[in-house]
């Protein structure tokens, strides 16, 4: 059996990593000192899961787990009276996708590493699943759904 905390602490860790901005899980990201982060930031979601390999032998060494990251917009940091936007939202969401990025070479895997303890995250899929676009709201989002099948490692 795969546990989903240390998957989530990977993908958290990556999109981070991918984005440049702070990630918070499930809720807004949090400074140094406990207060909440101004967006722009991500905001990472468990969703769905499933310890079911498809197989007739299903022997649990395997897990399927479900994420949504929306990606927030917000103000510019010492630019007063501006605005989140869908160009730094969508960049933002176009950031995060390349967790299922692969090497130009053809090489196989991902190009970004997930490392999770003694489980292998051997497909990645991601969607986007829409987002708020409303011209008068602060804050802009774009949803990218991610679907990470892993299995046991040795």
């Amino acid at each position: 059996m795969i546990d989903r905390r240390p998957v989530t602490d990977a993908l958290q860790a990556l999109l981070a990593t991918l984005t440049g901005r702070p990630v918070g899980k499930d809720t807004v990201p949090l400074d140094s000192a406990g207060k909440p982060i101004a967006p722009p930031y991500t905001l990472l979601y468990t969703l769905d899961d499933s310890d079911a390999d498809g197989t007739l032998a299903d022997n649990h060494k395997a897990a399927i787990f479900d994420y949504q990251a929306t990606c927030v917009s917000g103000p510019l940091p010492g630019q007063p009276n501006s605005r989140g936007g869908a160009d730094q939202a969508q960049e933002l969401a176009d950031r995060a996708r390349r967790v299922v990025e692969r090497p130009a070479d053809g090489r196989n895997g991902y190009l970004h590493p997930l490392p999770v303890p003694g489980a292998h995250c051997y497909h990645r899929e991601a969607r986007g699943a829409g987002g708020t676009s409303d011209a008068t709201d602060a804050i802009i989002t774009r949803v990218i759904r991610f679907r990470l099948h892993l299995e046991t490692s040795p």
